[in-house]
């Protein structure tokens, strides 16, 4: 949470509206402090033949506390196709301020309209929800299998409403498909969803998704429901994506995911945890730089295969989840921490981000390398650095099992603002990792979130000592550890960072 006066924005959304209508949007006017005039901020979706609209657009506002921000919401009934204002019929109004919305208990806020003389204009209710600092885009498809029959004539017309829970227990709408005609056995087309407004970048938050079947009068007919989370949804297409989609008792309906991928902004923007910024490192290099610095002292060469995940390659798009920085398959090295800064950066500029985030292949990667040296001359440690939550869990730990058993460790460091919680199973120090029956033998994951070693004073030298400090730390004894359990003893030895 914020302190006072900090910059915050909020996410303001009007889920329902019970006025007479049939075709209905509202319109956001915000006030000027200085000027005192109201100007057009924003308008919701259209929404048909419905006297309870819930509309899923939402209004993002900046907060300020010590601020008296004047909010007018206008309704509408939908006349033409024009966006002229004044060719829509006037439904009603309400003035408050953005304060009493976040004020009101749940960030929840129930008025009554008003505008028209001598008539009642239902009530518009307004929720409210500090914004998290995710960055992360999803694209999900879904489709589902042995619909209900609704229509009399056909079969059904599908789509489906995505909704987040809130700290109330209430939902708020955040997402509808398309209607797919006649069919008990739609595909809806691929969409991308911020994120936060999924879930506002907690993942293990519930996701309720209803289906309904379309009717042309506006009252749908419910089919059913299901309850999720992003955490779930991220594992991508799966045996672990299959739901039951339940009416009261009756069950037996089933959707699946079909695809799901998830990226972060685009790096040339300030927003991305990617960022290249001219005054200041961003945190992905803070961390390579702070730990790089200190561990290639250790090497003698100097040279570093550098490796990324999560990106579509040029030419053809293609997804990869292990590909060289400096774009040289044959030879991925580079020159010293600096030049391995440079890959990063150049292949910023190359690649397109995107997920989902699977560890497995990069950590199978340094595994095959480490294979080769197990007679104590060589010992391997794999940096990972990360701000999405991991998608491959089950191969991650089997990765890690067979990795335990050869010369390398595993330092992970989670940048941003995203729920790490998962990692921390990789990280052995009170249960060793298993997989499959088998259990690492040795604990050779280090996972630390960089956020804990942010200095509050901006001072980026002391962050990056801080964080060296504590991921480096294991690392001696985990080299010990499996020459001791190799009987091999103390010789020149080769350090390599990956």
């Amino acid at each position: 949470m914020a302190t006072i006066g900090d910059f915050d924005p909020l996410n303001s959304t009007v889920p329902a509206t019970k006025i007479e209508l049939t075709v209905s949007f509202v319109v956001l006017y915000v006030q000027g402090i200085g000027t005192k005039e109201w100007r057009e901020f924003g308008r919701t979706e259209v929404i048909d033949n419905t006297l309870n609209p819930d509309f899923v657009r939402k209004f993002v506002l900046d907060f300020f506390f010590e601020e008296k921000q004047n909010l007018r919401f206008d309704v509408y009934n939908v006349d033409t196709r024009s966006s002229n204002i004044s060719k829509h019929d006037f439904l009603g109004q309400m003035f408050c301020t953005l304060g009493e919305i976040i004020g009101s208990t749940g960030s929840r806020l129930e008025r009554t309209l008003s505008g028209i003389p001598g008539k009642k204009c239902g009530n518009i209710i307004f929720t409210a929800e500090e914004l998290s600092n995710c960055r992360d885009i999803a694209t999900m498809q879904l489709c589902a299998n042995k619909l209900d029959k609704k229509d009399f004539f056909g079969k059904s017309d599908p789509f489906l409403v995505f909704y987040r829970s809130n700290e109330d227990g209430t939902f708020t709408i955040c997402h509808k498909t398309e209607v797919i005609k006649n069919t008990l056995n739609p595909v809806w087309q691929p969409f991308t969803i911020p994120v936060r407004a999924l879930c506002n970048g907690d993942y293990d938050r519930t996701v309720k998704v209803d289906v309904y079947d379309w009717d042309r009068n506006g009252s749908h007919d419910f089919i059913g429901e299901f309850t999720t989370s992003y955490r779930e949804f991220s594992r991508g297409q799966s045996q672990f994506n299959v739901y039951e989609v339940k009416k009261e008792k009756r069950t037996g309906n089933t959707y699946s995911l079909q695809h799901l991928s998830m990226y972060p902004s685009n790096p040339s923007q300030p927003t991305s945890l990617h960022y290249m910024s001219p005054y200041q490192m961003n945190a992905y290099a803070m961390a390579l730089k702070a730990v790089g610095e200190i561990i290639q002292d250790y090497d003698s060469d100097k040279m570093f295969p550098a490796y990324g995940f999560g990106a579509k390659l040029p030419p053809d798009g293609k997804i990869s989840h292990v590909f060289p920085l400096n774009s040289n398959s044959e030879n991925p090295n580079c020159v010293g921490i600096e030049g391995v800064l440079e890959a990063y950066f150049q292949s910023l500029r190359t690649v397109q981000l995107y997920g989902p985030t699977n560890f497995a292949p990069v950590i199978n990667q340094v595994a095959r390398c480490a294979e080769d040296v197990t007679d104590g001359s060589q010992y391997f440690v794999l940096l990972m650095i990360t701000d999405g939550v991991i998608s491959d869990m089950v191969q991650t730990k089997e990765a890690v099992v067979n990795a335990a058993a050869l010369p390398m460790s595993i330092i992970i460091v989670g940048v941003g603002p995203a729920e790490f919680d998962a990692m921390e199973e990789l990280d052995g120090d009170e249960v060793r990792v298993s997989s499959k029956g088998r259990i690492a033998e040795r604990d050779i994951v280090q996972f630390v979130p960089f956020r804990d070693y942010i200095d509050r004073q901006g001072n980026q030298v002391l962050s990056m000592a801080r964080l060296a400090k504590d991921v480096l730390a294991e690392i001696p004894e985990q080299l010990l550890g499996f020459m001791k359990t190799r009987d091999i003893e103390p010789q020149p030895a080769l350090l390599f960072l990956i």
